[in-house]
């Protein structure tokens, strides 16, 4: 199953309308693009939208072809993580979930399926391409420390887990009396599971996230 979220709001990007409504060079939009990519893959039998709520009934109005779900987001991404993970609760423990940013409409086929596939062998999957700029650890303005690039990765998605897992991870950082500061559900995972291998599926430049105004001037 795989969930895409697209719960934010793309103020960012710009152009006065949400990003996953904003339209790429063949006239469609990010949402579909994104919906699409999963859809074309034998492996996904089944496809939830997370949408900000403001946003529902126009998404439900475009992805009307698609059979899949749409179902609200929350204010960070990790909530709209927890609320897809929620809405799965009434199936088998043993489901495997890909949770995917709606921002990398390009993802490919090769990576949905390598991903699918390595679910078979590990309860926790991610993709990521390596580090090739140089990379700065900073404080206060200033470099502190340079580290060795080849020992970092790009995260990218979707990132892939068993429903048990993913489930017990985020009922522990529910729990966590700090809140919950993680940016991914990878993230998620290595906190509060850290114990858990994230077994990694190579990614590709092309599976890029679609941020700033810029990035649409550059498709």
């Amino acid at each position: 199953m795989a969930v895409i979220l697209a719960g934010g709001t793309g103020s960012r990007a710009g152009a006065g309308v949400a990003k996953q409504f904003r339209r790429l060079d063949d006239g469609r939009t990010v949402i579909e693009t994104c919906v699409e990519a999963f859809a074309a893959c034998g492996c996904i039998d089944r496809i939830v939208v997370v949408m900000h709520p403001d946003h529902v009934a126009e998404a439900d109005k475009l992805l009307m072809p698609y059979r899949l779900s749409i179902i609200a987001g929350g204010d960070e991404r990790w909530q709209s993580s927890l609320n897809a993970i929620k809405a799965l609760a009434h199936y088998r423990n043993e489901l495997n979930v890909l949770l995917h940013d709606c921002a990398r409409p390009f993802v490919s086929k090769r990576i949905i399926e390598d991903v699918c596939q390595a679910l078979q062998d590990h309860e926790a999957v991610t993709v990521a391409v390596p580090a090739t700029d140089t990379l700065y650890q900073v404080a206060d303005g200033q470099v502190v420390a340079v580290p060795q690039r080849q020992d970092f990765m790009r995260a990218q998605t979707p990132q892939a887990f068993r429903l048990s897992l993913i489930e017990r991870a985020y009922r522990l950082a529910l729990s966590d009396p700090d809140g919950i500061a993680a940016t991914d559900d990878c993230g998620i995972v290595r906190k509060y599971v850290p114990d858990q291998k994230i077994f990694i599926v190579p990614g590709e430049e092309s599976n890029r996230k679609l941020t700033f105004a810029s990035d649409f001037s550059r498709l």
